[in-house]
């Protein structure tokens, strides 16, 4: 296995009429050897180009592009030992399953023993012994997924690249594959690059996440980081399901002041935050730290929030509760038993040591 290395790289495409469009601006990062790394972010953001980068499909525009101690740039795909598994399984339908896993190295001239060897040793990783001689048809579109991973895995590359490869299963078999994929990369300890718009594919899967917008990269962390010390607005509300919520305050007395109540900073916040007395803020809290305050005794003044009750989800292991804070709508997710009715007016308990603060202008978090 190997690592892989992006220096400055950009890649623009020139239209005649609309003129030059950047894809991917000045990407810098290092994915180790054997780390599982997953790109996120929006439609349009880079990451799918970033990886067709890696796997020669797209030509960078400039910059260095470096797997194991190679610098690929001019490399043609096929000589960049790396295996791609895309979101069509693009599997042979009038060959078998073990037809198609030994398809390539077929092409590569192996061996006969050495293809019999590998196929043998993919199906039983993949759990496909018993399914050797049936036709993708025949399969199911996790039995189909696991073929094309199949293939991939008898190439024995130097670097794994998976482009959206769940987007076509149902929910059900996203989890299923997902684990599977997991399992996959602690037995073959390989080097794996993973793109997905799916955040919680990202934050299952990935000990590093790369989020992308714009063709910029915006944070690179673990998912834990991630969620906890988000770099921005832009990866706070993406990385959580429900997003963070933003709130517009302001910073007066060593209190942050919004609609309807003001809680007390901690020395560490006001500490961070001197340079804004007086000025607007925006206060980040996610769902779970907001609580009903029938499950929380003893709650002083400063940590709460009355509002009206504007929408309530029943999830069954947890309620998710709207409510309006000056003009933002506001989620807290709740215990399913907090009583909790649209139209009523319930306070909530706000979780001081969960807050995360943004400057309104630069999007930035401010760390304390």
């Amino acid at each position: 296995m190997a690592r892989v290395e992006f220096k400055n790289v950009v890649k623009e495409y020139v239209d005649p009429k609309r003129g030059t469009f950047t894809a991917v601006t000045g990407s810098d990062f290092v994915i180790n050897d054997k780390e599982f790394v997953v790109f996120v972010g929006p439609s349009g953001c880079g990451k799918s180009t970033s990886l067709r980068m890696m796997a020669g499909l797209e030509q960078q525009s400039s910059g260095d592009i470096i797997i194991g101690d190679r610098v690929v740039n001019t490399l043609h795909p096929k000589d960049r030992d790396i295996a791609m598994v895309f979101q069509d399984y693009a599997l042979y339908p009038h060959m078998t399953v073990k037809e198609n896993l030994s398809f390539g190295l077929k092409n590569l001239k192996r061996p006969k023993a050495e293809i019999e060897s590998k196929v043998k040793e993919a199906a039983a990783i993949l759990g496909l012994q018993d399914m050797l001689d049936r036709k993708p048809r025949e399969l199911s579109g996790g039995q189909r997924q696991r073929v094309a991973l199949g293939r991939a895995i008898v190439r024995d590359p130097q670097v794994f690249l998976f482009d959206e490869p769940l987007s076509n299963l149902d929910a059900k078999l996203r989890i299923q594959v997902r684990v599977e994929l997991a399992e996959l990369h602690k037995r073959l300890g390989a080097t794996i690059v993973y793109v997905t718009h799916d955040q919680v594919e990202a934050m299952t899967l990935g000990e590093r996440i790369v989020v992308m917008n714009k063709g910029a990269i915006q944070q690179i962390a673990s998912p834990t980081e991630l969620y906890n010390k988000p770099n921005n607005m832009f990866v706070a509300g993406f990385i959580g399901s429900p997003a963070m919520n933003f709130i517009d305050s302001r910073i007066e007395g060593g209190r942050v002041v919004l609609e309807g109540a003001a809680f007390e900073l901690t020395s560490a916040m006001a500490a961070a935050l001197k340079d804004y007395e007086g000025r607007e803020i925006v206060l980040g809290i996610r769902p779970e730290h907001i609580y009903g305050d029938d499950f929380v005794l003893n709650v002083p003044k400063d940590h709460v929030l009355t509002s009206q009750v504007q929408v309530l989800e029943n999830l069954g292991a947890e309620n998710l509760v709207y409510f309006r804070v000056g003009g933002r709508m506001v989620t807290a997710r709740v215990n399913p038993e907090t009583e909790a009715r649209v139209g009523q007016m319930k306070t909530f308990v706000f979780d001081r040591s969960k807050f995360s603060f943004f400057d309104p202008k630069t999007e930035l978090r401010i760390a304390y």
